[in-house]
Formats: C-alpha cells, structure tokens, sequence
C-alpha cells in the first residue's frame, strides 16, 4: 500500500503514523511515474484534491492520468464539500468523470462531516 502527499510535514506524519504504508512525497501528476517505477497499477485511489487541480491552467489534467493509472477494475474515489457541488467547476468535474469513467456514482450527503459531504465512487476507467 502506497500513499502519495505533496506536503512534506503530513507526509512525515502518515509515515509515522502508519508504517505499513509507503509514503511518498510527490504530487498527484507523479502517480503514473511512482507506479511505473514498482511496476503496479493502482486498484484504488482516493482523493481530497479540489475540483480545480483536475484541471490545471498549465501542465496535465490530472484526471487522465490517474484513470490511466488504475488497473482496468480499478475504483477512483474523490470526496468534496457539498456546497461546492453545484459550482461551475464542479460540474465541469463530473462532466470529465462520465468522459473518463464507465460508471459514475455520487453518495448521499454525509451531514455527520463538518462540513458536509459527499463521495463521487468511480469504477472501470475507460
């Protein structure tokens, strides 16, 4: 098991914190390189990452990129604020996870988070 985390104090603390897990300091656009380097794919990847690093002004989109890091069943998980759902970037997002994914589903909002939230559950990358 694997974690990847751009920021260098959290990454030292996962580490600590969960030793049978490799932590890695990198970013999300480093997964295809990490992965290719221990020759896996990814069964599952989760992510807290906001809707508007999927779609960087420069570089990669980051949504092709772990969709082609995932094995063919593989399960991309990505967790977000509800109010945020109805923002222009948001439904840019899901627009871009029906084009990457077979099948898209969205939870119900968790009102126990503060703030509340919601799961978008992606599998089978197209």
């Amino acid at each position: 098991m694997a974690a990847i985390e751009l920021n260098p104090r959290l990454a030292g603390l996962l580490d600590r914190r969960f030793p049978g897990v490799e932590v890695v300091h990198a970013g999300a656009a480093d997964l295809p390189e990490l992965l290719a380097e221990r020759g896996l794919s990814a069964d599952v990847v989760v992510s807290g990452l906001p809707w508007v690093a999927f779609r960087p002004a420069t570089g990669l989109p980051l949504l092709p990129l772990v969709a082609g890091s995932l094995s063919p069943d593989g399960v991309f998980t990505q967790f977000a604020y509800t109010w945020t759902r109805w923002a222009p970037p948001a439904q840019r997002y899901l627009r871009d996870l029906h084009t990457t994914f077979e099948e898209v589903v969205l939870s119900r909002t968790v009102w126990r988070n503060l703030p509340p939230a919601l799961v978008y559950l992606t599998r089978r990358p197209r």
